[in-house]
């Protein structure tokens, strides 16, 4: 039935439940909140791996080629995995183009892999409003591994580390993505560095610079990475440094790999990097910190929007209408035009 999602059908694995079940979600259905709700108790046990990087590195072949190693192990049992693919808006119809799903084409007929693209809606950070809510339905439905692929926009994309257990950036050479990645501090979400397109001439010199600057900035990236995961969260300052300074001597380092993702070259050490992470966090308490600072922002957002929807129900949009003009004639700042509203 339209407008409906059966919920034992996605814990069962049902592809159409599933597909249903997130459309409701990403509209925001009152459905898909249901849904969300009866699910959510059934999350919390999928590995949330992220892929960030700019235009053209060569996220998407990455994605493709290390979910067919994931599906086809030389030694171990096959994962399931799902992708998100979050794809930029179109501007009329606010759609996603489903580019990925192009370059993904020899991995949708396999049972055990679920491929979703959805628009960014204008939403900055990389990922979509929605990402979180629909990791958490696949994550329900019972994929071990669900590989997160932002839109690819440059120097934004660090929501994606809120987001994942485990984050891989992927830089291109000959693009000077090493130099941007620098400049927009995205090494330090970087769980595994990624120097794709490793047979152009000028890879070892992207993989020379950007480990050079991870190795300098390594003593305030490790302090910059356990803040950045613990910020989010309600906890004491007294706290925070307790858990902090509980593995100061432990903390991940992270590889800076080469792949010929088109050739299937060195994935084998990204997955593996991929999985020595996930023990990493498990064994020293990171798993349990991503988690509680993920619920603690989809959390905060979640209040603001409410608190938006029902501050506009109490303020007229005439009222709105005049402090814009205002604004408009430059005789109210921003700051101003939003401190009269709020004391409306």
């Amino acid at each position: 039935m339209r407008g409906t999602v059966d919920v034992q059908a996605v814990l069962a694995g049902d592809r159409r439940a599933l597909a249903r079940a997130l459309t409701e979600v990403e509209n925001d259905s009152p459905a898909g909140r249901e849904a969300l709700d009866a699910l959510f108790p059934h999350s919390g046990k999928a590995h949330l791996v992220g892929v960030t990087g700019s235009p053209g590195a060569g996220k998407s072949s990455l994605v493709n080629q290390m979910t067919r190693l994931l599906r086809n192990p030389e030694a171990g049992e096959a994962k399931k995995v799902a992708i998100v693919a979050v794809d930029p808006s179109s501007p009329f119809t606010g759609g996603a183009i489903l580019g990925d799903r192009i370059r993904m084409r020899d991995i949708t007929d396999d049972p055990g892999v679920f491929i979703r693209s959805m628009a960014s809606r204008g939403h900055l950070g990389g990922i979509a409003r929605t990402t979180s809510a629909l990791v958490r339905v696949l994550d329900a439905a019972g994929f071990d591994l669900i590989l997160i692929e932002t839109v690819g926009a440059g120097q934004s994309e660090v929501d994606i580390a809120r987001l994942a257990h485990t984050t891989i950036v992927v830089e291109a050479p000959g693009m000077g993505d090493d130099i941007q990645a620098i400049k927009a501090g995205i090494l330090e979400i970087a769980d595994i560095l990624v120097v794709n397109k490793a047979d152009h001439p000028l890879a070892d010199n992207t993989l020379r610079a950007l480990s050079a600057s991870l190795e300098f900035a390594r003593p305030g990236q490790v302090a910059a990475i356990d803040r950045f995961h613990h910020k989010e969260l309600a906890f004491s300052q007294v706290q925070l440094d307790q858990t902090t300074n509980e593995f100061e001597n432990e903390h991940w380092t992270p590889p800076v790999l080469k792949t010929v993702s088109t050739e299937g070259v060195g994935i084998e050490k990204v997955v593996e990097a991929i999985e020595k992470h996930a023990a990493f966090l498990r064994t020293h308490n990171q798993w349990n910190i991503r988690d509680a600072a993920r619920l603690q922002e989809e959390l905060n957002e979640l209040l603001m929007a409410a608190f938006a929807a029902e501050w506009r129900k109490q303020v007229e949009q005439s009222r709105i209408e005049a402090v814009l003009g205002e604004m408009l004639e430059r005789k109210l700042s921003p700051q101003s035009a939003a401190l009269k509203l709020l004391s409306a």
